[in-house]
C-alpha cells in the first residue's frame, strides 16, 4: 500500500539504531552468551520431544536436534535473569541466532566465531586486536614473547601494544626492566629476569654489592648504592615551619613542634625561634605560665586564670557562672513566695480561725447592746454556734492545745 512508504524511513532508522546498540555491546558479553549457549547444547544433547510417539513426532516435527523446541529451551536458559547486558544483547540478536541455528550450523559450527567475530564484529580472533582485527606483536614465545599481553587482544578495542609482565620491558617484552637482571641459564636459552637489590636500578646479581647503577636517591660507591642524605645537602626543599627528615632513597618534611617558629628537627629543643607563649629556658622553648607571672591576668570580677600550652584563658571561679560576660554567683533559683499561712500547722490555723470568730462575736455583741434587733439575733445565733463547736470533741482538743501553747 502507498501509505506503507511513509514508515520506511522510520524503519530504516530503527534498524540502524539496533545495529549501533549491538556494536556497543562488549565482546565479553557476547563471549559469555555463546559459552552459555554451548552448555545448553550439551545439556539437551540426549533429549527428545518427550511425547509418547517419538518416531511420529520426529517425522512430523523434524528432528529434535534441529528443532525450534530445542532452540527455545537453550535460549531461555542462556542468560541469568539478573544479567542485564546478556539479556539485552540476546534480545537484539534473536534473528542472527535463529539464522545460525537453522541455516549456518553445518558450515559454521563455532557459534562464537560466526556470531561475535564475523556477524556482530564485537570480537577478534586470539592474537588480534582493534576495529580491523590487526595482528598483535609477536616474537619467540608467541604474542608479546609470551611475557606480556597485547592491549585489546580478542576485542575490537585497544592499541595492540605489549603490556609486559613484572620484570620485563621492550616492544616484545624481551628485555629486563629497571631493577631486574638476567639470570644465567643452564642451557643456551635466555634466563628469566630476577629482581636486583632494592636500591639498584641495574645490577649483575641480587646482592647489594652487585649494583651497576642506582635508583634516584642513591649514589654508587664500590658497586653498592649508598643513600643520599638530602637533608644534609641543598637537595631538600621543605616549606616553612617544617624540617627535613631523611629516609632510604628520599626524604620527607615533618612539622615543627608547636613551641617553635622554624626548626632544625623534632621537639622544643630544635627550635630556631620560640613561638608566642613560649620562652627559651636552657636549650628548650617552654610554655610561659601567664597565670603566675601576671599580677592580674584576668581582670574580670570573680574570674580565675587557667594556663594552657602557649597561652591561657579566663574562666569563672568555682561557684560562679558567666552571664552577659560577667561572672555571677551560681545560686539555685529562688523558691516562689510562700503564703501567710503556708508554714502554720493545721492546729494553729484552727485556733486563729476561732480567735477571728470571737472578734466577730464581740462586734456583734456591741451592736446588740445598742438595741438593734437584727444584730441581736445574729449575736445570739453566733454564740449558740460557738458554744456548740466548743462542746464537741474537736473543740476540746483545740482548747487543750491552745492552753498548752500549741
Amino acid at each position: 500500500m502507498w501509505w506503507s512508504w511513509l514508515f520506511l524511513p522510520a524503519l530504516v532508522l530503527l534498524s540502524e539504531l539496533s545495529v549501533v546498540k549491538v556494536q556497543t555491546a562488549p565482546c565479553q558479553t557476547c563471549s559469555k552468551l555463546t559459552e552459555s549457549f554451548l552448555k545448553g547444547l550439551e545439556r539437551t544433547a540426549n533429549k527428545n520431544f518427550g511425547g509418547g510417539n517419538t518416531a511420529w513426532e520426529e517425522e512430523k516435527l523434524a528432528k529434535y536436534a534441529r528443532s525450534e523446541t530445542r532452540l527455545l529451551e537453550i535460549v531461555e536458559a542462556a542468560c541469568e535473569k539478573t544479567d542485564f547486558e546478556c539479556n539485552r544483547l540476546l534480545e537484539q540478536i534473536e534473528d542472527q541466532v535463529e539464522t545460525w541455528w537453522f541455516h549456518r550450523q553445518q558450515e559454521a559450527p563455532d557459534l562464537f566465531d560466526w556470531l561475535c567475530i564475523e556477524e556482530l564484529r564485537l570480537c577478534c580472533p586470539p592474537g588480534h586486536f582493534g576495529p580491523e582485527c590487526k595482528e598483535c606483536p609477536s616474537g619467540p614465545g608467541g604474542v608479546c614473547g609470551g611475557l606480556g599481553r597485547c592491549e585489546g587482544e580478542g576485542t575490537r578495542l585497544g592499541d595492540g601494544e605489549c603490556v609486559c609482565d613484572p620484570g620485563y620491558s621492550g616492544d616484545l617484552c624481551q628485555s629486563c626492566a629497571d631493577g631486574y637482571y638476567r639470570e644465567k641459564s643452564s642451557n643456551d636459552s635466555s634466563g628469566a629476569c630476577a629482581a636486583c637489590y632494592h636500591s639498584c636500578r641495574k645490577c649483575s646479581g641480587p646482592q647489594d654489592y652487585k649494583c651497576l647503577d642506582c635508583k634516584p636517591g642513591w649514589i654508587l660507591h664500590d658497586n653498592k648504592c649508598v643513600d643520599i642524605d638530602e637533608c644534609g645537602t641543598e637537595l631538600a626543599r621543605c616549606p616553612s615551619n617544617t624540617y627535613c627528615h631523611n629516609t632510604d632513597g628520599s626524604y620527607e618534611c615533618r612539622g615543627c613542634d608547636q613551641a617553635c617558629v622554624g626548626c632544625m628537627g623534632s621537639g622544643p629543643a630544635r627550635c630556631k625561634k620560640c613561638a608566642r607563649g613560649y620562652r627559651l629556658k636552657g636549650a628548650k622553648c617552654l610554655d610561659i605560665d601567664e597565670c603566675s607571672e601576671h599580677a592580674i591576668a584576668c581582670p574580670g570580677l570573680n574570674e580565675a586564670c587557667i594556663n594552657e600550652e602557649g597561652s591561657f584563658h579566663c574562666d569563672c571561679a568555682d561557684g560562679f557562672i558567666r552571664r552577659d560576660s560577667i561572672c555571677v554567683e551560681n545560686k539555685p533559683p529562688d523558691d516562689p513566695e510562700k503564703g501567710l499561712f503556708d508554714e502554720m500547722t493545721d492546729d494553729e490555723v484552727l485556733v486563729l480561725q476561732q480567735m477571728f470568730f470571737g472578734v466577730v462575736i464581740c462586734a456583734l455583741a456591741t451592736l446588740a447592746a445598742k438595741g438593734d434587733m437584727v444584730f441581736t439575733a445574729i449575736f445570739i445565733g453566733g454564740v449558740a454556734a460557738m458554744a456548740g463547736y466548743w462542746l464537741t470533741e474537736k473543740g476540746d482538743y483545740m482548747l487543750d492545745g491552745f492552753l498548752k501553747g500549741r
